[in-house]
């Protein structure tokens, strides 16, 4: 369970990488990339989430996360 975007940053390629992991507890993992390179990890533990709401719960982590960075290029940009 998990999700990935990519979108062309002027010569570079961002892109946001989020996965699900059941061990030692749920959690999730959002990795983002330029160019190849790992630049930042986020993190957040889904233990008290209900199982049948992970993959919304997934699905919002990563979207916000990509939003967000989205957003901040278009800030730098203008």
């Amino acid at each position: 369970m998990g999700r990935l975007d990519a979108v062309d940053v002027g010569s570079k390629k961002l892109t946001v990488q989020t996965e699900f992991f059941d061990k030692p507890a749920w959690r999730i993992e959002t990795k983002i990339y330029l160019g190849g390179e790992l630049k930042k990890v986020y993190n957040e533990d889904l233990s008290s989430t209900p199982e049948a709401d992970l993959q919304r719960r997934v699905n919002e982590f990563h979207q916000t996360k990509f939003d967000e960075l989205v957003a901040g290029l278009k800030k730098i940009s203008q």
